[in-house]
């Protein structure tokens, strides 16, 4: 049995736990004020949440390529360390695209006072949680993740010395993402129709 490292059974990452298991959620304001929010499609909306959305799902899907099926589970069962790839610049590879996505969906709909609220949101969702996945790995993988840690960013890739090279899986992540790529065109749609017939928002 494994033993749980300090960072594991710290507050943070207790709390953290909890909110990975329904992580699944996390998205929801991020989605649900745009849509009941007055605010409307504009012409620098769609540039800047068009960049914002690609730039964030490549950012993602290179790292779906890059850890495979094997790290990305919903329990503390993690059989591999993945250290190379986007992991090589940013520990959280899979988190930044999120961040650019969601951002990215918020400007396109034009609720532009929402976007600060929106990176705090993010800002402590993901505090916690990757306090927790820092503690799971550190439990699980000791020294290795320790020195991956020290020689790789939390987040911006400044200044990381690891290899970028390594497997890539492509064909699976491209099919990983098919229902993710559907979700982006739904909720395109879902803007496209409030910009139409509810400009003023719902609320």
């Amino acid at each position: 049995m494994t033993t749980l490292s300090a960072s594991e059974t710290s507050r943070p990452a207790r709390i953290g736990a909890v909110i990975f298991r329904n992580r699944g959620w996390l998205p929801v304001p991020f989605l649900v004020v745009p849509l009941l929010a007055a605010g409307g499609i504009t012409q620098i909306g769609v540039i800047v949440g068009t960049i914002l959305i690609v730039c964030g799902e490549a950012w993602r899907l290179w790292g779906v390529a890059t850890a495979g099926t094997v790290t990305r589970r919903r329990s503390r069962n993690v059989q591999k360390l993945v250290t190379h790839g986007p992991f090589a610049l940013s520990r959280n590879p899979l988190y930044n695209g999120n961040f650019l996505l969601w951002m990215g969906f918020v400007a396109l709909s034009g609720v532009w006072w929402f976007l600060p609220v929106a990176v705090v949101v993010f800002a402590i969702e993901y505090f916690f949680i990757v306090r927790y996945e820092e503690g799971v790995l550190e439990s699980i993988f000791g020294e290795e993740y320790l020195a991956f840690k020290r020689r790789t960013p939390r987040w911006i890739p400044l200044g990381a010395s690891g290899q970028v090279g390594g497997e890539f899986h492509w064909a699976e992540a491209w099919r990983s993402e098919i229902s993710t790529f559907l979700q982006y065109l739904a909720l395109a749609a879902v803007f496209i129709a409030k910009d139409r017939y509810f400009p003023g928002g719902l609320f």
